[in-house]
């Protein structure tokens, strides 16, 4: 089993506070800043968990489709993919309702063939998967 880890540090209440997160497994980023204004109004340049998600579902995405297109013998030249991730206010509190897909590729293959793998694609993903709400999320919670 692979696992990879982040991990974030939070200071103060939601609205006023403050906090980053940071990629413990690879130490590719971080620690990328984090607050209630970047998730629900204007970014300026700081990051969301749902930006994160987004980010997280446009690569795996990415690598999906490549790996598909090779097993049908036309690789794909180069998949440009935009995720967006959707947050709504809902009756439980802001939920995660969509996460849309654009991908655009080139390569040896018809269009019917690219958009079958793709199709395909968006079901072998993990994250796509993970996006699922039947996944299991365990909590360990203990006082520091």
């Amino acid at each position: 089993m692979v696992m990879r880890s982040a991990s974030a540090v939070w200071e103060g209440e939601l609205f006023t506070g403050k906090g980053t997160v940071s990629f413990d497994s690879s130490n590719a980023a971080g620690p990328l800043d984090v607050n209630w204004p970047a998730r629900a109004e204007n970014p300026n340049g700081v990051t969301s968990p749902e930006e994160l998600i987004a980010a997280a579902h446009a690569t795996c995405y990415s690598m999906s489709l490549s790996n598909g297109l090779a097993k049908i013998g036309k690789p794909a030249e180069r998949l440009d993919t935009t995720v967006q991730v959707h947050i709504e206010k809902r009756e439980a509190g802001f939920t995660v309702t969509r996460s849309e897909i654009t991908v655009r590729g080139t390569g040896p293959f018809d269009e019917a063939e690219f958009v079958e793998a793709a199709t395909t694609a968006k079901a072998a993903c993990p994250i796509s998967r993970a996006l699922n709400p039947d996944i299991e999320v365990t909590l360990d919670a203990a006082l520091a």
